[in-house]
Formats: C-alpha cells, structure tokens, sequence
C-alpha cells in the first residue's frame, strides 16, 4: 500500500473520526484543569498508536509507518474539527 492510500484510507475511517470527536469534547470539558494543547496531543498519538495494533487484520505496511502516517491523518482532522469549533463559535456571538 503507497502512502497516500495509507493516508486516505485512515483519513476516511468513521472509527478514527469519532475518537478525535470525542476526544475533542472531553478536551473541550477539561480545559480549565488541563488545558488544550497538551490532552490534544496526547490524545492524537493515543489514537495514532492504538488503532492499528489493535486492529486483527494484517497491516498493509510496516507498523512504524502505520502510526506516523496515523499521526499526520490525526492532526488534520484535529485541525479540521478545531476549524468548525471555531466557526460555530464566532457565528453564535
């Protein structure tokens, strides 16, 4: 598997997507006690590390490469779901 496949496939994962979802929301809950960079990064390495070697089919690729292109594929739906949060929030004032 090339790696833009390897990014698109986890890119369109529904598991991934509603992990970083969530994560976000609990972030977003705990802000006052842990602030926000610190839960977000943690939480998208966790993410990164955790789907594939927990995941029983075979990995398409080396398991290292897996997790960085997990990693990459998870800031940007971090990103993209900071985005909305932000655009949500400036058109309620």
């Amino acid at each position: 598997m090339t790696l833009p496949d390897l990014f698109l496939s986890q890119l369109s994962d529904p598991f991934r997507i509603g992990l970083l979802i969530a994560l976000f929301i609990t972030m977003l809950r705990t802000r006052a006690a842990s602030g926000t960079w610190v839960p977000l990064a943690a939480g998208v390495v966790f993410v990164a590390v955790i789907l594939p070697t927990t995941v029983q089919t075979a990995l398409a690729a080396p398991l290292a490469q897996v997790i960085g292109v997990g990693v990459v594929v998870n800031v940007v739906i971090v990103a993209l779901i900071m985005a909305v949060w932000e655009i949500y929030q400036r058109a309620r004032r």
